[in-house]
């Protein structure tokens, strides 16, 4: 069970299955709020809406705006830029984590994938995450 913080996830996929496999992952971490996007816009969207978002799962192949383009658009907003991106896809070329890595996610897990494997990197990026904040002197 993690000790570290994660209290708001962005969900942002086209498959209602996987959000339902995300949230059991994400059950280990109590009081954590779960937030759904089928797509970028949607999770635009919430982003607009919603503060304090901890981390933001992220398919590539969505329709109306994928996660490509979603990422090119936060990168380029410093609101948002700075919240972890797990990206985790059908894709899995290495071409396609490099790009996903250079576009800023903090992670890449190829579908599909063992529930553990996901927690392990979830634990990496939080303890990254807090310990940035603990370096700069900042909360968010």
């Amino acid at each position: 069970m993690s000790t570290l913080n994660l209290n708001k996830v962005l969900i942002v996929d086209d498959s209602k299955l996987i959000h339902q496999m995300y949230r059991l992952v994400l059950m280990r971490y109590k009081g954590c709020a779960l937030l759904d996007a089928m797509n970028g816009l949607e999770a635009l969207d919430f982003l607009s809406r919603e503060n304090g978002i901890d981390l933001i799962l992220l398919d590539i192949n969505m329709p109306v705006m994928n996660g490509v383009q979603f990422m090119e658009k936060l990168k380029k907003d410093n609101l948002y830029r700075h919240i972890p991106i797990v990206v985790i896809s059908t894709e899995g070329k290495e071409e396609d984590t490099i790009r996903a890595m250079k576009l800023g996610a903090w992670g890449y897990i190829v579908k599909p994938f063992k529930s553990e494997a996901l927690y392990e990197l979830l634990e990496k990026v939080i303890t990254k995450k807090s310990s940035a904040l603990m370096e700069t002197g900042t909360r968010r």
